[in-house]
């Protein structure tokens, strides 16, 4: 670890480092630095010189948004084996960055500048609803993904364990902790009391455990692995996906159970949620009890969990949530297959 070069927003550590990766054109020269948006994971840096811009972005080994949260190092080589896979699949291609190099040492991606975009976290503000033409780029990526990147076509691997775990660990065990250190009624007054009696549910948290088992297994499509709006980047070119990190051969049901489930918690309305679910069906299969299990997990999580969210909805649609989510997870009887999932 003493050997990586820890980026920093310093114009002339910048230049000379990329000059030391060949990412400079000739004559070309650093003019300015910005942060391009509230990412949570990584340190990422806008670079504009005096002929473009462009992203790098480097991964550390905590999240960069809670420095006191571990994190896989190697996240980012992860990431850059899923630009890999889509960059044989133009309509997946297109709608993604182009990765233009990687420091395998240093885990530092350098990737295509998409403008100044805005993530679509804004769906959270009072109000604020998705397009049809919008929902259907966002599920029709997520479907063709699934669909055209599976085991059967390729050889090729990505377990991304590590981050998986990670994952594991803040959906389906830390919400759930007495102790967590997360103050609840520090972030929505009366949200701590609603959260108690589902800490102590042991029905409940056993299902969520088998839920747990079966994230953690591989599975048969390549998912983006954290499909959620703040991965969903409003550009002038259209909507592009970002933000891969997460990546792992697994159930789509996980990554269309947590689009449905901040669908829900942006307060969109039921029809959008219909249709969501419509236009993935249309291009893609899905076991919609399975999906509304993970659903119903996410929305748990991100209400009760660390990774919490800009939400606007009251309390009382938090527990509404809540408790909605609860009733599918109680009710839960499918056992958890421990083999590997195939379709």
């Amino acid at each position: 670890m003493n050997n990586i070069i820890h980026l920093t927003a310093n114009i002339k550590t910048i230049e000379k480092y990329l000059d030391s990766q060949s990412w400079l054109k000739t004559d070309e020269k650093v003019t300015a630095i910005e942060v391009p948006g509230d990412g949570n994971m990584n340190f990422t840096l806008r670079v504009k010189t005096n002929k473009r811009s462009f992203i790098i972005k480097q991964s550390r080994e905590y999240v960069e948004k809670y420095p006191q949260v571990e994190a896989p190092i190697e996240r980012a080589l992860g990431e850059a084996k899923f630009y890999e896979f889509i960059s044989h699949y133009s309509s997946l291609k297109n709608q993604m960055p182009n990765l233009l190099g990687v420091d395998n040492q240093n885990y530092v991606l350098y990737l295509e500048d998409l403008g100044n975009g805005t993530d679509y976290t804004f769906l959270y503000e009072k109000g604020r609803v998705l397009k049809d033409e919008e929902l259907s780029k966002i599920i029709t990526f997520a479907a063709d993904l699934h669909s055209d990147l599976t085991r059967q076509k390729t050889e090729i691997t990505l377990p991304n364990c590590q981050m998986r775990e990670l994952n594991h660990k803040h959906i389906f065990i830390y919400p759930y902790l007495k102790e967590n250190g997360l103050d609840l009624d520090a972030i929505l007054p009366g949200l701590q009391g609603i959260a108690e009696p589902y800490k102590t549910n042991e029905r409940l948290k056993g299902n969520i455990e088998k839920l747990g088992k079966r994230y953690l297994q591989d599975g048969n499509s390549l998912l983006h692995g954290d499909y959620f709006p703040g991965s969903w980047l409003k550009s002038k070119n259209g909507i592009k996906i970002i933000d891969p990190e997460f990546c792992f051969f697994g159930e789509p049901e996980f990554e269309i159970g947590v689009t449905i489930a901040h669908l829900k918690m942006a307060n969109q309305p039921e029809e959008i949620i219909t249709k969501a679910i419509r236009f993935y069906k249309e291009r893609a299969p899905l076991n919609e009890e399975l999906q509304q299990q993970f659903t119903a997990v996410e929305i748990f999580r991100r209400i009760l969990g660390l990774a919490q969210l800009p939400l606007t909805i009251a309390l009382e649609k938090r527990k509404n949530l809540l408790a909605e989510s609860f009733e599918v997870l109680i009710t839960m009887e499918n056992e958890i297959n421990h083999s590997v999932v195939y379709r």
